[in-house]
């Protein structure tokens, strides 16, 4: 697994905050998606989820997440669907290939890395889904996992 300390550009997103169950993923993402296309923007990157809090920490009923995805135009939000930038940030990302649920056992070993390379962890993590469940297997799913860093001083 390679493991590197990214530059990623400040990017434009349509996105839902969820609060409860994973299993609401798939709908929320097909939201998102049909929104930005019926918008007629641009999508740039695939899908993303942003995770605030752990399955192991909180109930089901309290999980906190946001789907998104990154795209180019004029959009203004519909209520449910939000837009905004994301500035200018590193992460420390890798890819992950397998099952979707499976991508958190290697979030430790991300987080190791950073620290031994005297950067800290400045936010949530975020999995970019990088093909498509309906065309791969669930062995040949790819997700980028980064988390945002900073250099320590």
């Amino acid at each position: 697994m390679e493991i590197t300390i990214k530059n990623i550009k400040k990017t434009q997103v349509a996105y839902v905050s969820v609060k409860g169950p994973y299993d609401k993923i798939p709908e929320v993402l097909g939201e998102v998606v049909s929104y930005v296309m019926e918008e007629n923007l641009q999508i740039i990157e695939p899908p993303y989820g942003i995770y605030f809090n752990s399955p192991m920490e909180v109930s089901p009923e309290n999980l906190k997440y946001e789907m998104g995805i990154a795209f180019i135009g004029e959009a203004p939000g519909n209520g449910r669907v939000n837009i905004k930038n994301i500035p200018d940030h590193q992460a420390v990302s890798t890819v992950y290939k397998g099952p979707y649920g499976e991508a958190a056992q290697i979030y430790q070993t991300i987080i190791e890395y950073a620290m031994e390379n005297n950067y800290q962890i400045a936010g949530p993590v975020k999995e970019i889904y990088l093909n498509d469940p309906m065309e791969v297997t669930e062995n040949e799913l790819l997700t980028e996992v980064q988390f945002p860093v900073v250099k320590k001083s």
